[in-house]
């Protein structure tokens, strides 16, 4: 009986934890921009239909193999403007750097996007909010001048924070859509330094 060839390792199935390594690459992808939402979705069905090394190589060929970072959300560097929490989540908390236009999505997972720390360019950040099946909280400083304006179908869009704010605080403008989902909006104290001595 003659010796098998050895066997192409490329060809062997896949686990799930294979598979969950690939959506983390998927998911950098899309929040650092270099996925559109579109090809995103496209890619996550050949991802949940991929059977082989070979066929998740496919997925993420063009993509650098990065791991999300870890909650809270970026503290320096350069501005976040995306977010993503797709059968997973998100934070957005602490001393982080906001772009002017944010974006955020939830598809079956949640978020929570904290500005009472974030650092605004010019003190004003748009973001737009959209879950599906999910949920996002949105959280602004009690100085700020809020203009919520999400709709909810067959969901909640929570308009609560709308309201001005006072003289120096940021200009914040929510938009977006809940579908099967909701979008929770609330006003709080900013986090203020312990006293020493």
């Amino acid at each position: 009986m003659s010796d098998l060839p050895d066997r192409d390792p490329r060809q062997i199935r896949v686990s799930d934890h294979d598979r969950d390594r690939t959506l983390d690459t998927l998911r950098s992808a899309a929040e650092e921009g270099r996925l559109p939402m579109e090809e995103f979705h496209e890619r996550l069905d050949l991802l949940y239909s991929a059977r082989t090394y070979a066929d998740l190589e496919t997925i993420t060929r063009d993509l650098p193999d990065r791991r999300p970072q870890a909650a809270p959300g970026p503290s320096t560097g350069r501005a976040s403007g995306f977010a993503l929490g797709f059968l997973g989540g998100f934070s957005r908390a602490g001393r982080w750097r906001a772009a002017r236009d944010f974006t955020s999505v939830t598809v079956w997972g949640g978020g929570t996007i904290d500005l009472r720390e974030a650092i605004l360019d010019g003190n004003e950040i748009r973001i737009r909010a959209i879950a599906v099946m999910g949920g996002v909280g949105v959280i602004v400083p009690e100085d700020a001048d809020v203009e919520v304006s999400g709709i909810g179908i067959m969901g909640g869009f929570d308009h609560s924070a709308t309201g001005p704010g006072r003289a120096g605080g940021p200009r914040i403008v929510i938009t977006g859509f809940a579908l099967w989902g909701g979008v929770g909006t609330r006003r709080k104290k900013r986090k203020t330094p312990k006293a020493t001595g």
